[in-house]
């Protein structure tokens, strides 16, 4: 079957083309949208990522070059209209557990380093500055951790926080039996806010958990709380949770994902003048860190996301039930 590729990064062009025995695929740089969609004529199937753009429109234009499957390389798949695809007859299919401890183990990267301080220390020393003034951290053992979606991502991250010793909150709208028999409580969104010292996101983004984190429930957080979020951007309130920084009541941000991020992530601009006035604000804080959607960034995971995609197709192809369609 004829692919074309969308928002290729050097990586997975490396593991498709190292595991991709059936398919001819195009590898495109440019983002699927209304504006590149035609890169598709040609071909059969779609391959996209996050940020590609899958809207009504573009989906119809893809059914008019002829698009039988749209394959997203990942788990999510909040970009897709779904609706416009079975209205077009088009096929979308996903990964759905690439490798959840990869985003499991990021998640918990940035709460060590936001609490730890290891980037400053790590910048410091190289200018031969062995202060250890200001890099005051906290023992986690022991802290209350609040798990908000408990899925495979989410469920990772809960034992790797049970394994360091924390209490374990969590809300979802069914609990994980096996977390309970592990330890783990199951209470209300905002109880586990108002409990947790660090908070961790891991839920879908959906019309329901839009701006789950705003102004209302940092309200309820404790003061001072660290919020982490790997799942996706919109998922927190950009602008109130800037707004609990300067006052104090947010005392740690780590970010892998951005509500903006399809116009500066998996990019260099470091040559270029960053026109967006909210991430430059929240790169300002010193008690922010954001990383650029690399939570997923593992060889095991990147294994998984093009074995599992390039089945996906060859299944659709040979007319075998899609066990990964949305």
């Amino acid at each position: 079957m004829k692919i074309a590729f969308f928002s290729t990064q050097p990586y997975d062009k490396e593991y498709f083309d190292r595991y991709n025995k059936a398919h001819d695929i195009t590898f495109f740089v440019d983002a699927l949208n209304a504006q590149t969609v035609n890169l598709a004529e040609g071909a059969q199937a779609v391959c996209a990522f996050v940020n590609d753009e899958l809207n009504a429109a573009v989906i119809h234009s893809l059914s008019q070059l002829g698009i039988k499957i749209i394959a997203q390389r990942c788990a999510g798949f909040n970009n897709v209209d779904i609706g416009a695809a079975r209205e077009n007859n088009i096929a979308v299919v996903r990964v759905p557990a690439y490798s959840p401890h990869a985003v499991a183990e990021h998640a918990l990267a940035l709460i060590m380093t936001l609490n730890r301080k290891t980037h400053k220390a790590y910048n410091r020393v190289r200018e031969g500055n062995f202060s250890l003034d200001r890099l005051t951290g906290f023992d986690l053992f022991g802290k209350t951790v609040g798990v908000i979606g408990t899925g495979k991502i989410g469920e990772c991250f809960a034992q790797i926080m049970l394994g360091l010793g924390c209490n374990v909150l969590a809300f979802d709208l069914i609990a994980n039996r096996d977390l309970e028999a592990e330890g783990v409580e199951y209470l209300s969104l905002m109880e586990v806010l108002e409990k947790s010292d660090i908070i961790s996101l891991h839920c879908p983004l959906n019309e329901q958990t839009k701006h789950l984190i705003n102004s209302t429930t940092i309200g309820g957080m404790k003061d001072g709380a660290m919020l982490i979020n790997t799942s996706r951007g919109a998922l927190i309130d950009t602008r109130a949770v800037i707004t609990a920084l300067k006052k104090g009541k947010l005392g740690y941000l780590g970010m892998d994902v951005y509500e903006q991020e399809e116009k500066l992530f998996f990019h260099d601009h470091s040559e270029n003048i960053i026109e967006d006035d909210i991430i430059l604000r929240l790169l300002s804080f010193s008690n922010v860190l954001i990383t650029s959607h690399q939570g997923f960034l593992t060889q095991e995971a990147l294994t998984q996301i093009a074995l599992v995609t390039l089945e996906n197709i060859s299944d659709f192809e040979a007319g075998k039930k899609l066990k990964n369609a949305v």
